[in-house]
């Protein structure tokens, strides 16, 4: 920064967080603008070898190489946006007296063969000031039949205009790198019904599918 400012070392402070952050208001995810810059200076350095006029790296190339070495984790985001406040706690609340503090090893299998094998309540403490925080999401551990890992971390979201936003988060592990080009939410489908039944979505807050999913 010294360059651009006249030999004066200058530190811009910008918030990245989607619900403020550095775009206009009609920039849904404005943290993904920080996910652009990453991805160029990851190609740059990835392409930084290659002759001019040669064939560059691209991101499918950089991606693509990744799974096939570690494995694919999909993930995805459903947004049940202005539910009724009581309603969304009623969910929450499942969540935690039944999964978090309730015995997960009894409830009955389905036909999609995925297993719920335990909840969590996520917290932590600041390493810094020690000063704790609790109630940062509620997290089911899920196994599917051949045994890789997978999760559905449910979150309340305070940022929506009206009602409160519920924000379910999907997560699973594909080692077969015949299936690592399907489409995310796709490839979640099942791991998402066999969540939203157990949480009883649709029963606590009469949406049957979510505002939008990402």
């Amino acid at each position: 920064s010294k360059e651009m400012f006249g030999k004066t070392d200058y530190t811009p402070f910008l918030c990245g967080e989607e619900s403020f952050g550095t775009g206009s208001d009609h920039i849904r995810e404005k943290d993904g603008l920080w996910a652009v810059l990453a991805w160029m200076s990851i190609l740059m350095e990835a392409n930084a070898d290659v002759p001019e006029g040669g064939p560059t790296v691209g991101v499918k190339d950089i991606v693509a190489n990744h799974w096939a070495k570690y494995g694919r984790h999909f993930y995805c985001r459903y947004d049940y946006e202005a539910v009724d406040s009581e309603a969304a706690n009623k969910v929450m609340d499942l969540i935690r007296d039944e999964f978090v503090d309730g015995d997960v090893s009894s409830i009955p299998s389905d036909d999609s063969g995925i297993e719920l094998s335990d909840a969590v309540e996520f917290g932590y403490t600041d390493p810094v000031d020690g000063s704790q925080t609790s109630k940062q999401g509620l997290i089911l551990n899920f196994r599917y039949p051949n045994g890789d890992p997978a999760r559905v971390v449910f979150r309340l979201s305070g940022t929506g205009s009206a009602g409160a936003t519920v924000r379910m988060y999907l997560e699973r592990y594909e080692r077969d790198v015949e299936k690592h080009g399907e489409a995310a939410p796709r490839a979640l489908k099942s791991l998402a019904d066999r969540a939203l039944d157990l949480v009883r979505m649709e029963e606590m807050t009469g949406r049957d599918s979510p505002t939008v999913i990402t």
